[in-house]
């Protein structure tokens, strides 16, 4: 019996024998390219989902084709570029190249040569380019000015380059780019003087900047002000060797990002529409440093490697839903002043509502206040959950942890996660020492020490989580208190750390999971989940 498919090869089959019958070499029978006859905007979107290396091979087709292929408003090279960078990137750091290091130069050169053959050729509107590559400065502004000529609205360049190279001014008065991101490798680049920078850029909406060289004006208090960048959104400054000084006041900017700038002694922060907030690896430890913030629409913060300034002001944050802190001090530099700040900075994102997180240098700082009487900080009264990362499960950080509860009444979920190290010593090794440590009488002795900071949790609290939960005397303790106290307690979830999961026997984990079970509990609602 013949098949549907058989069938169908063999009706196929018929239509070309009767289609190459019918075809003499006076009357040709006509194929028609319905592809072909799209409109340059429809096979402009169906190129834009193949790799430009596929794009560009469609120019050989036909000289239709190859006028599509100038015509393509998206060039993105970093794709096909990315080997060539990486081989190329640690021999620019060289004074001298060997035979195969020049060789690999000129490839790259050649590569370059073809991407501003291309712009010379191109037609039409550029819409987005993206170029990552080792060249000189003259190779990288003619790719610059050959954008900026066919009025490109997003412009992305990685480069590395043989030594420091100007930014390129030809981009500055580029009246239709709405996102400039500029990022040099190695080994940077240098920004023009305030007063040119603020005359340009009138219509960005994004701007990225990566490895400036800023030794030699170390202060950029009056480049982004209330009247530069007048349609900035989005701001990065990243790896800004040299910055001291920054002041932010962009009427517009929505999101900031600043990371890695080591040498920042003084941030600014002052932008009513501000919503994202990310400051990471930032300021100096060798210099008074101080950071002032005022951003009434702020929704969230991140805060992260950061050395706790010397001052700390942050106002109005009455927005703000989600933040996430992660500050230290180094060992030696621990005064009131610092401890005084790291507080205010606290208190200045008391507003937070939704969800706060707290890293284990944190809990260590608020640890050590007990040393400093009179400080304290401002009551979290809106926060809904509590997320604390934790360097082990020990006494010495049990006071951060209990005074920022205690300054979180009304939580509803408490997170621990614990990532540091563990001791021995401290933990049940097997269901004898479980039985006859049971009670856990002086470690229960100390969590009710703590009931004054944990009280106002009782009535609030419905999910405690624990990550990298082990079977040691104090967490054990620690569940068995939140059971016994929390009288509106839905949900404890413990989930056990993979040390923990591999040096435990099954039986003994499923015998002590048994006796947790056990604990007697205020809420009888309440459900013990492990994982």
């Amino acid at each position: 019996m013949e098949t549907r498919s058989a069938k169908r090869k063999k009706l196929l089959h018929q239509k070309a024998q009767a289609a190459a019958a019918s075809s003499t070499p006076n009357n040709p029978v006509q194929i028609q390219d319905r592809i072909s006859d799209l409109p340059d905007d429809i096979l402009h979107q169906i190129l834009s989902f193949l790799p430009i290396q596929s794009v560009a091979r469609t120019g050989v087709v036909s000289r239709r084709w190859r006028n599509v292929w100038h015509s393509f408003p998206n060039l993105d090279f970093t794709n096909g570029a990315n080997a060539i960078a990486n081989t190329m990137s640690p021999f620019v750091r060289k004074p001298k190249m060997s035979g195969m290091e020049r060789s690999c130069f000129h490839r790259v050169s050649d590569y370059v040569d073809q991407i501003i053959g291309l712009l010379e050729k191109h037609s039409g509107v550029l819409s987005v380019l993206k170029i990552r590559f080792v060249t000189s400065f003259s190779g990288l502004n003619s790719l610059i000015r050959g954008a900026v000529r066919h009025h490109v609205q997003e412009l992305d360049v990685e480069v590395s380059t043989f030594d420091y190279f100007n930014f390129p001014r030809c981009v500055l008065n580029c009246e239709t780019l709405r996102v400039f991101r500029l990022k040099s490798f190695y080994p940077g680049f240098r920004l023009p003087p305030v007063e040119i920078m603020k005359q340009g850029f009138r219509a960005l909406c994004t701007l990225s900047l990566s490895g400036p060289f800023l030794r030699d004006q170390p202060s950029v208090l009056d480049l982004f002000t209330d009247s530069s960048f007048p349609s900035l959104k989005n701001l990065n400054l990243d790896a800004c060797s040299g910055l001291k000084n920054l002041r932010i006041k962009c009427p517009c900017l929505e999101d900031l990002s600043i990371d890695g700038c080591h040498h920042m002694q003084y941030l600014e922060i002052s932008v009513r529409k501000l919503q994202r907030l990310r400051v990471t690896r930032s300021f100096a430890h060798t210099s008074v440093t101080r950071v002032k913030i005022d951003a009434p629409m702020l929704a969230s913060i991140l805060w992260s490697g950061n050395i706790v300034t010397d001052e700390s002001v942050l106002r109005n944050l009455t927005s703000l839903r989600k933040a996430r802190v992660e500050f230290f001090i180094r060992q030696g530099y621990q005064n009131p002043e610092k401890i005084k700040s790291a507080l205010n900075f606290l208190s200045g994102i008391s507003h937070c509502h939704q969800y706060l997180t707290l890293d284990s240098q944190c809990i260590d700082v608020l640890s050590r206040t007990n040393r400093f009487a009179g400080n304290s900080f401002s009551p979290f009264h809106k926060l809904g959950s509590l997320e604390l990362f934790m360097a082990g499960f020990h006494k010495q950080n049990i006071p951060g942890m209990a005074k920022i509860v205690k300054n979180s009444p009304n939580i509803h979920t408490f997170i621990i996660t614990i990532r540091g190290p563990r001791y021995p010593e401290e933990r049940l090794r097997n269901v004898d020492d479980l039985s006859e440590t049971w009670s856990f009488e002086e470690e229960m002795k100390y969590w009710e020490s703590q009931t004054q900071c944990f009280e106002s949790l009782a009535h609030r609290l419905k999910a405690v989580k624990i990550y990298g939960f082990v079977e040691y005397a104090l967490e054990l303790s620690f569940v068995k208190f939140m059971l016994k106290h929390g009288k509106v307690l839905r949900q404890v979830f413990l989930h056990n750390s993979s040390v923990s999961s591999k040096q435990m026997p099954m039986l003994v984990r499923e015998n002590f999971r048994s006796q947790i079970l056990c604990f007697s509990k205020a809420s009888p609602n309440v459900s013990i989940v492990f994982q």
